[in-house]
């Protein structure tokens, strides 16, 4: 068999005890959710105007706030600039 091959399978092998219960994960990834309405609100601005300002979708920015949608990690890494330089953040987008 190809490297390839034995990698899937010992993969898949890890998977299944995984599902079982017999391992426990070696790695977690956590992603931080900034509170885009916290975001918005620090800023006074409308869903509207930080949706336009940002170039955020505004269907995305209601998900966000509602909680159906979580932002993935670019667009936390993105949020967290806009909360913590807000100003330079929309200099940028003006260009």
């Amino acid at each position: 068999m190809s490297k390839f091959s034995n990698e899937l399978i010992e993969s898949m092998t890890e998977a299944c005890e995984h599902a079982e219960g017999k391992r426990q994960p070696v790695r977690t990834h956590v992603v931080e959710v900034p509170d885009v309405r916290a975001i918005r609100r620090r800023l006074r601005m409308s869903q509207h105007e930080f949706a336009r300002v940002y170039r955020i979708p505004l269907a995305t920015l209601k998900n966000w706030e509602q909680g159906r949608r979580q932002p993935d990690a670019p667009a936390a890494a993105y949020l967290q600039v806009i909360a913590n330089r807000p100003r330079e953040a929309r200099e940028a987008l003006a260009l």
